[in-house]
């Protein structure tokens, strides 16, 4: 299996990995954190991938999808942290005033788990960050060790796939999800000091 990630520009293929299987359901869609809450609750049923179909079309993507071919089996959310809720976000705290981007979301389709497709997901979005000139990336992951995490809950990824991916612990959280905690992990983008 050779795995591709592209940059989120096809909504049927975003529409494949995030959508409903009843249009008129009110999943997320991977907005909660990208849009204000009060415009994510406004938003309901169709409204809500019609909104996703104008982010794909957007000059930045919204995330990056990774491809089995022609299958789109995943998809990672990344964006500057000032576009989405983690700029106000307090349980989550600022580090520095860096212009960081946030990866908050990595999603496997079910039959394609298990393959090493979250890793794709996050080097494809680390890529797409640093080709827009992102200094550094945030990630807010579950610190579960060797425990289960309800995949309902493991959207906000695991810390061993960000330790693997280069990241580095940079901050304790008060964010809990399904009773594990959140810790804020960092990936420093900026060449090193004697690189400049």
């Amino acid at each position: 299996m050779s795995i591709e990630v592209r940059p989120a520009v096809v909504f049927e293929d975003v529409r494949a990995v995030l959508g409903p299987k009843s249009p008129g359901s009110n999943v997320c869609w991977c907005l909660s954190y990208r849009i204000p809450s009060k415009l994510n609750n406004e938003l309901r049923g169709p409204a809500r991938g019609e909104y996703v179909a104008g982010l794909c079309r957007a000059e930045l993507a919204p995330g990056v999808l990774a491809y089995d071919g022609d299958v789109p089996v995943g998809w990672a959310a990344i964006a500057p942290r000032s576009e989405t809720s983690f700029a106000r976000n307090r349980k989550i705290p600022h580090v520095d005033d860096l212009p960081v981007w946030s990866l908050w979301c990595v999603r496997v389709r079910p039959g394609h788990r298990k393959q090493g497709i979250s890793h794709s997901l996050i080097g494809g979005a680390v890529e797409f960050a640093r080709n827009h000139g992102a200094p550094v990336i945030e990630a807010y992951p579950l610190d579960n060790g060797d425990a289960k995490v309800d995949l309902t809950m493991a959207y906000a990824g695991l810390r061993k796939n960000f330790d693997h991916a280069g990241f580095t612990k940079a901050a304790d959280t008060t964010s809990v999800l399904a009773g594990h905690p959140r810790i804020l992990m960092r990936l420093d983008l900026r060449p090193a000091p004697d690189d400049r």
